[in-house]
């Protein structure tokens, strides 16, 4: 079923790119928990505790510059689930 997203509200855009910008950072995380905090070049403790935001932040970026194409899947999910809601009784 064709779905007609050029219908969809600016907020459900808005959501359907978070929940890329979600999917992102978590498929991010794994690479950027392997670089080595500890050394005379490194950030140390500092940037440990940052390093989760830096990389909700690429995430983001990366999303609202288009992303791996998830976020059209998911707005056009998302206004199949709210017709079927508005058709059943």
């Amino acid at each position: 079923m064709q779905v007609n997203t050029t219908l969809a509200t600016p907020r459900q855009r808005e959501v359907a790119q978070r929940f890329e910008a979600n999917i992102l950072s978590q498929m991010l995380a794994p690479m950027f928990n392997t670089i080595n905090t500890r050394g005379l070049f490194s950030g140390g403790a500092a940037e440990e505790q940052w390093r989760p935001m830096l990389t909700d932040a690429f995430a983001t970026r990366m999303a609202s510059a288009g992303g791996i194409g998830l976020a059209p899947a998911i707005l056009a999910q998302m206004l199949r689930n709210q017709s079927t809601q508005e058709t059943s009784p």
